[in-house]
Order: C-alpha cells, then sequence, then structure tokens
C-alpha cells in the first residue's frame, strides 16, 4: 500500500487526522483486556496485510480530516479515562500534539502500533504488533510495554513471535493473537505452544465475543 505523497505535511504536522471511527467501548484485547477506553482509529497505512479486519482503514483519502481539538473533545465528552489510538498505522503521524491535549485533560494515552515507523508522542502504554510486510524501526522496540503478535499460520508465526520477542526489552509482556478468521484452527495450536513456553500469554478478542466494537 502505497500512500499519496499529499500526505507528507498533514502526517508530518499532526495537528488533523483523517479519522475512521471514534468510540467509548472496553477495550477487548491484550494486556488491559475489560478496561473502558475512547478509541480513535487513524485513517492511512502502508503496510497492508492480507488478513487485516480494518481494511477501510488504509486509504485516508476516504475519511475525513479532524482537527485534534476536535478529537480531544469527543473523547472528553465521555466518562473515558483513557484513550486508545489505533489504525490504519498511527505511526505514520506526529502524535505529539494529540497526546499533549489528552494529557493536559489528564488521560492517559494508549497506542496500538505496527512500529513501522517511528513513535511520536508521550504514551502511557505502547502495544507493538509486529507484521511480516513491514518490520518495526529499531527504536519501536524499546518503546514497547506490549509485544502482541497475530498468528494466522503457526508454522510460521511462532517463529516470528520468538524472533520479535528477542528484540524488545526484558519488562515487555509478550502476547499471541489468533487472527480472527482462524481462531478455532489456531487456538488449539497456541494453547499447547502457550503452555510450553509460558513467557507467553494468549490474547483473545474478547470484544468480538461480547459483540461490541
Amino acid at each position: 500500500m502505497v500512500l499519496d505523497k499529499k500526505y507528507d505535511k498533514i502526517f508530518a504536522e499532526g495537528k488533523q487526522m483523517p479519522i475512521v471511527e471514534d468510540f467509548y467501548t472496553i477495550q477487548g484485547e491484550g494486556y488491559h483486556t475489560g478496561k473502558p477506553a475512547y478509541f480513535i482509529r487513524v485513517g492511512g497505512c502502508d503496510i497492508g496485510c492480507k488478513w487485516c479486519d480494518s481494511k477501510i482503514s488504509w486509504n485516508p483519502d476516504k475519511h475525513r480530516l479532524v482537527d485534534i481539538e476536535e478529537i480531544v473533545e469527543n473523547a472528553l465528552n465521555t466518562a473515558a479515562k483513557a484513550v486508545v489510538v489505533t489504525g490504519g498505522e498511527p505511526s505514520l503521524y506526529n502524535m505529539t500534539h494529540l497526546c499533549q491535549l489528552l494529557k493536559d485533560n489528564k488521560i492517559e494515552t494508549f497506542l496500538e502500533t505496527s512500529g513501522a515507523h517511528e513513535i511520536s508522542g508521550v504514551w502511557d502504554w505502547v502495544c507493538l504488533s509486529p507484521k511480516h510486510p513491514k518490520l518495526p524501526v529499531d527504536s519501536s522496540y524499546a518503546k514497547a510495554n506490549e509485544l502482541k503478535v497475530i498468528i494466522e499460520n503457526p508454522e510460521i508465526d511462532f517463529d516470528f513471535a520468538e524472533e520479535m520477542s528477542q528484540k524488545v526489552g526484558d519488562k515487555c509482556l509478550l502476547y499471541m493473537q489468533s487472527e480472527w478468521s482462524k481462531y478455532r484452527q489456531n487456538i488449539p495450536y497456541m494453547v499447547e505452544y502457550v503452555k510450553k513456553n509460558p513467557k507467553w500469554n494468549i490474547s483473545l478478542q474478547t470484544h468480538k465475543f461480547m459483540n461490541i466494537p
């Protein structure tokens, strides 16, 4: 997926972002499962995983450019005490201004990213989810509080997960999560793998079981 050069300035300034959707819900996966949070899904992705469940987010042209003040105001109009920024690929953007406004309003900042570009902004929690087509830049590994590797094909992705785990810090929490359409197929293998390799945890997409966004 190649992004139009016309977005370079917008991405670099970070004062506006194409927003796919934003909503208040319950975090469904990873370390913060069960935590209420306001989700901000930005448009634009230059990775393009074939199994992506948010392909609508890839092309920023399809989504309205929104001032970050409006984005933050929408979050403040809910009871949320935490904001999760996801995508798309948030590391394409300068997140400094967005994070500062959220921190000024005492909102925790959580990031979900592939780390394929330099991570900007001040984050209380960074979930790094590396993807085969475009690996994280070196600096992203050190910023990860949580490593979440998507398991589509266990024969390939278990090895990939181990490779990625060697690059994050010692305190980084390690999670494997099945690609949703292959959950029933993959979960028996994942259970056995994690039992044999207990440094790993299994992340379930509980929001899908709860039928919430």
